[in-house]
């Protein structure tokens, strides 16, 4: 996020290309540490042969960071940098070229600078708040039809612990342990097509579920209907990797078989791996909710449970909430929203 957020500044600054530029440093360097370079990231075109590029380092990419200047921050461009960051999210594949340059001890350090002007903003303040109770939004896209009825929160959570156990030990039956074997299957943490989630609305009075999505199918049209939460649920709130760990700990469910290659690809651990039984979180909360912060610091990581065990918090977006209790409902009304050039507008809709 901070390295979309950086480079954007820059493109804001000095729209030009110019190739001691910022960007034209990140671009030749994390292409030459993306693990696909030359097969699944080719370059083409005018400027392709490599054998001309200038001989560019990490340390070029962080001093040249240092002096990027950072204008202040507006609500669209904080908004733009998460939404690509979110988008980059691969939880199936190894780490690209960005992933691993911004990992570097000299990126990091410099990339401070750049964390430090966005923490400052008032405009940020929200990513590290809980749940807005009293601003709920559910998102229903096109595709998927504007109304479905459905089982019960109970019924739906006691299938996607049936499913889980069974896909668990079919994994542990078919798959070879290699965690570096060709081997992929249900990448995600929370039970994505079991349960409601609903997110706030953000500045431009548009739903966050609407731009915060992990692994898009590109939509283009979505309905939004706003939801009512009771007074007195209890909401867990993620806000880093030790509230993850810890409901991971006081609800832990063996994914180990299942997500092994997958989980082993985005964090190179090979080990155990648990995630929350969400069916044994509902009997102590009636929903779940990830701060934009939370996801930030460990979203994609491989986060410690206890001695040789770890989990991965996949699939789930910032500011999300599942929620885990039929009290939770969507009103009568909805708003249609259409995607146009990377901008959701309402549209006229009759309910």
């Amino acid at each position: 996020m901070l390295l979309a957020y950086a480079l954007a500044a820059e493109r804001a600054a000095r729209p030009e290309y110019d190739e001691n530029s910022f960007g034209s440093a990140v671009f030749q360097v994390a292409y030459q540490l993306d693990p696909g370079r030359g097969t699944s990231r080719v370059v083409f075109g005018p400027g392709a042969d490599e054998s001309q590029w200038p001989e560019t380092t990490v340390g070029d990419v962080a001093r040249r960071l240092s002096n990027v200047p950072l204008p202040e921050v507006t609500a669209l461009d904080l908004r733009s940098a998460l939404v690509e960051a979110i988008d980059a999210a691969r939880y199936w594949q190894d780490p690209e070229g960005e992933d691993i340059l911004v990992a570097t001890t000299a990126v990091r350090q410099s990339l401070r600078r750049v964390a430090g002007h966005i923490a400052r903003s008032a405009l940020a303040q929200w990513w590290g708040t809980g749940v807005a109770r009293d601003d709920q939004w559910a998102v229903v896209w096109d595709s998927e039809g504007e109304t479905t009825v459905q089982p019960s929160v109970e019924e739906r959570l006691r299938a996607w612990h049936a499913r889980v156990v069974e896909h668990e030990a079919r994994a542990e039956r078919d798959r070879p342990t290699d965690p570096t074997s060709n081997w992929s299957g249900e990448w995600w943490s929370p039970p994505l097509t079991h349960l409601s989630a609903t997110a706030r609305t953000l500045a431009d009075g548009s739903p966050a579920g609407l731009w915060f999505v992990e692994d898009s199918m590109g939509w283009e049209r979505a309905f939004t209907r706003r939801v009512h939460v009771p007074p007195g649920i209890e909401v867990c709130e993620i806000d880093g990797a030790d509230a993850w760990a810890d409901l991971c700990r006081r609800f832990p469910l063996e994914v180990t078989a299942e997500k092994r290659h997958d989980w082993y690809r985005t964090t190179g651990r090979d080990g155990r791996w648990v995630i929350p039984d969400w069916q044994a979180v509902a009997s102590e909360y009636g929903g779940v909710h990830l701060t934009v912060a939370g996801y930030l610091v460990a979203a994609g990581t491989a986060i410690a449970v206890d001695d040789g065990t770890a989990s991965v918090i996949a699939g789930w977006a910032p500011d999300e909430t599942f929620w885990l209790t039929d009290t939770v409902v969507p009103g009568d009304s909805s708003v249609a929203w259409v995607r146009d050039d990377r901008v959701w507008i309402r549209e006229p809709h009759t309910p």
